[in-house]
């Protein structure tokens, strides 16, 4: 494979507070493969406004990189993730959302150098994620942790890699579009998906070693934040099993206490 390619992907809904964060930690990157899908659920406020100018940007300063935006209805985050599966051209793919960046403008260019010579090419590219503020202020570690080695049974200890830390190969990220039967926790399943096809055709998971995503801290609802823990333990039951996923979920309910 010649230079590895990024999709980045981030999906927007009156996104125009933080997706400048997001556009700014893309476009100072040093690794010129880039193409950028902005997928916006035609919102009313300025994010259109600031999508087209840094398309625009990118033209003049960067014309090797490709911005595309597409602007419509849909039906949540997810199925506008999955117009992006459609979409990309790119040999790995990633998704950012509004207010999320890369750790640093070295991001992409570390990684490739991480993978040079790789062969087979990793199915998953992984790292570790901070937890950022609105002004780019590092708060904490996330609490998840990624592992040494992973592997599709890792997540029954929770979601071990966050979402913007798990770079997919898009050849098998297409194979396994987002379900839209989950609204808070398809992601969770789409990693899960994915590192089960890899595992059918024997290939690697990467771990980067590095810290390669800041995630912007979000406040949850309280029932949405109930409605993802129902999901995701509806997710958990569906790969692992009800005994395991019971015995996992007990295991949280104790480790919680203790750390009271």
């Amino acid at each position: 494979m010649n230079t590895p390619r990024f999709t980045i992907v981030t999906c927007t809904y009156n996104a125009a507070a933080t997706l400048p964060l997001t556009l700014r930690s893309v476009a100072a990157q040093q690794h010129a493969a880039i193409e950028h899908l902005i997928i916006d659920g035609q919102s009313a406020d300025e994010t259109l406004a600031l999508a087209q100018a840094y398309q625009q940007e990118c033209r003049e300063k960067a014309p090797d990189r490709d911005v595309v935006i597409l602007s419509e209805p849909d039906r949540g985050l997810y199925d506008a993730m999955n117009k992006a599966l459609d979409m990309a051209t790119g040999d790995y793919i990633l998704y950012l959302n509004a207010g999320d960046t890369l750790a640093g403008d070295t991001t992409l260019s570390d990684i490739v150098r991480d993978i040079e010579g790789l062969d087979p090419m990793p199915a998953v590219i992984y790292g570790n994620t901070l937890i950022t503020d609105m002004e780019g202020h590092i708060l904490r570690e996330r609490r998840l942790q990624p592992p040494e080695k992973l592997s599709w049974r890792s997540f029954q200890q929770g979601m071990l890699v966050c979402h913007q830390a798990f770079y997919a190969r898009l050849d098998i990220a297409r194979e396994c579009p987002y379900d839209l039967q989950y609204h808070y926790s398809a992601d969770v399943d789409w990693c899960i998906r994915v590192m089960k096809d890899a595992a059918r055709q024997h290939l690697p998971l990467f771990n980067t070693r590095r810290v390669v995503a800041h995630y912007l801290e979000e406040g949850l609802t309280t029932a949405n934040h109930q409605a993802s823990l129902r999901e995701r333990f509806n997710v958990m039951r569906h790969h692992y099993g009800l005994p395991t996923t019971l015995l996992m979920h007990l295991w949280f309910a104790i480790r919680s206490c203790f750390k009271r």
